[in-house]
């Protein structure tokens, strides 16, 4: 399973996730897995292309871990990108719940 939290401080703004683990939705083509990491990965990508907000990110394939969580300049272009990763991520729950656990936690 997937386990994917989210973190919000206490003026509602996204400021990092951590997923962790494989979805083992399937041993041949696990779609689930594949949609995290593509949605996930584009998500930072783009928030490092089209925004100024400065992140620390870390990885680890073999666990299925992305960490990232924003240090500076949280602005409104990042927390929109951020907005449609979470939609992303809870449509994904709605259809797979058993191989998605979404979690969000005030920071």
């Amino acid at each position: 399973m997937v386990k994917i939290t989210v973190y919000q401080n206490h003026d509602q703004q996204f400021v990092g996730f951590d997923c962790l683990g494989h979805a083992e939705y399937s041993d041949e083509n696990d779609i689930v897995c594949a949609a995290v990491s593509a949605m996930t990965i584009n998500c930072i990508n783009s928030i490092e292309t089209f925004t100024e907000t400065l992140f620390y990110c870390d990885t680890n394939e073999a666990d299925g871990m992305i960490s990232f969580r924003i240090t500076e300049k949280n602005g409104t272009d990042a927390q929109l990108l951020l907005k449609s990763l979470i939609l992303g991520f809870e449509n994904m729950e709605s259809n797979y719940e058993e191989y998605i656990d979404l979690i969000f936690e005030e920071v």
